[in-house]
């Protein structure tokens, strides 16, 4: 990697778009001065304006090969999460280690062209496909780390704990039998990561998946094998039935029994948070911790919609993520939010953060700085001290041409726009540039490969 100066004759810094701006980055991927107004000089001139790059808060990379399979209706029509989840665990009973890396690699690239510099994968897959584990237990870990070397896409990996199929401690069932640990061999699997990490350059947090899968118990021990400052990530209230099932095991909901028996803060990224009582909204807000969202997959797997408008008056901190990867897309990610607002409330520029900010320009500058927070990450930002991690919009895309700067993300956003993004820098490396990534055939014939095999 070697040092580089930029200049953007546009670009979007914390207190707002500023004109002739130019970004220095260290031998080490770090900004170390953003100076508005500037004259080019030797600079390398920028192709179109410059926003900080979006961070994907939430991802189950393997899930992208799942994606346009589970749209036949059941017989008795009575389709939901829960249903989509049992044709999930058929389909991942096929996928082997190469096949594992393979898609993801797919998932990774694509996540590139679209805008995410940064990646948090909640990595829940960690046995063979008959339930053993592999003989190196971070097998499938490794193949993670391997696919986002290959995207060239900044990563941290959430190694999950799963022990249990439902709340109160209830056996696991046996298409849950990829992902089981039990803490010391997850504490294991930790140290392992934990010890790699610092090579590679990625971050290493930890996961409890929800409370169905953990007790009470685990999950402090959990928390203890965490790396100090490291994200902690948790699935919670996506469902109704999941609120339920948890009302009648603890008498509280699940961001309730989060807030008053674990007592999150701002190093914890609670993953949906769909279903909350206006006591939760404020709780959730106050704790600093930040609610990962992923509008397109709620709205896939007919989740409900999440109570932004509240969440966002009470200063709640939020990122946004693919999850599913049915849609691997930041910009519709945010625009699904809104319009989620618009349509519960009947009105438009719902989330707007103040009348002179246009609600797209809002919520990016948001989710990005948010979500890199929650992935432990200093970037989201372009200033002095963040990894430069940024994304140069395409000029010529017809939503965005001659647009005025100050609209262009909100064109990029909520327009009739199908490339918004040009080019993609990753930790101060181009890994996307003029709309192509660099290992994108290569990785795309692997993943053909992969398919094609899983299918006969």
């Amino acid at each position: 990697m070697t040092a580089r100066t930029l200049f953007a004759a546009h670009a979007l810094l914390p207190e707002g778009w500023a004109r002739d701006v130019t970004v220095t980055i260290d031998a080490a991927g770090v900004v170390t001065a953003v100076d508005a107004g500037t004259s080019r000089g030797n600079a390398e001139r920028l192709a179109g304006p410059v926003v900080p790059a979006m961070a994907n808060v939430h991802s189950h990379a393997f899930q992208r090969a799942l994606a346009g399979r589970t749209g036949r209706a059941a017989p008795g029509r009575d389709d939901t999460f829960w249903t989509w989840r049992q044709a999930m665990y058929a389909f991942l009973d096929e996928v082997d280690a190469d096949a594992f890396e393979a898609i993801a690699a797919q998932a990774y690239v694509e996540m590139a062209k679209a805008g995410y510099a940064t990646v948090g994968e909640f990595h829940y897959v960690h046995n063979d496909t008959t339930g053993k584990p592999y003989e190196d237990p971070a097998e499938l870990a490794w193949r993670v780390c391997a696919a986002a070397r290959t995207a060239g896409i900044g990563l941290t990996l959430l190694p999950v704990f799963y022990a249990h199929g439902g709340f109160g401690g209830s056996p696991v069932a046996a298409s849950q039998r990829r992902f089981v640990h039990s803490p010391l061999s997850f504490s294991r699997l930790v140290d392992a990561l934990v010890a790699d990490a610092p090579a590679h350059g990625y971050v290493v947090g930890v996961a409890p998946h929800s409370l169905r899968a953990v007790t009470a118990e685990e999950l402090g021990q959990i928390v203890r094998m965490a790396p100090p400052g490291a994200p902690l990530h948790i699935h919670a209230a996506e469902q109704t039935r999941e609120v339920d099932e948890c009302y009648a095991w603890s008498r509280m909901r699940p961001i309730e029994w989060l807030l008053t028996q674990a007592n999150i803060d701002e190093r914890w990224c609670v993953i949906h948070a769909t279903h909350m009582t206006e006591r939760e909204v404020a709780g959730l807000a106050q704790s600093g911790a930040v609610a990962g969202l992923a509008p397109t997959t709620e709205a896939d797997l007919g989740d409900g919609t999440f109570p932004a408008e509240a969440y966002a008056a009470a200063a709640g901190r939020f990122g946004v993520g693919s999850d599913s990867n049915t849609v691997i897309d930041p910009f519709a990610e945010l625009r699904q939010l809104e319009w989620s607002q618009r349509m519960r409330f009947r009105r438009r520029n719902v989330l707007a953060p103040r009348a002179e900010t246009p609600v797209g320009t809002g919520l990016w500058a948001r989710a990005a700085r948010d979500g890199a927070h929650a992935l432990g990450r200093k970037s989201g930002m372009l200033v002095a001290g963040t990894r430069a991690d940024l994304v140069v919009l395409d000029g010529d895309d017809p939503a965005l041409a001659e647009q005025r700067t100050e609209d262009m993300l909100d064109a990029a956003v909520f327009g009739p726009c199908r490339r918004p993004v040009r080019d993609v820098m990753s930790g101060g490396e181009w890994i996307v540039e003029d709309g192509h990534h660099r290992e994108e055939a290569a990785v795309l014939s692997r993943y053909r490969a992969a398919m094609k095999r899983l299918a006969s």
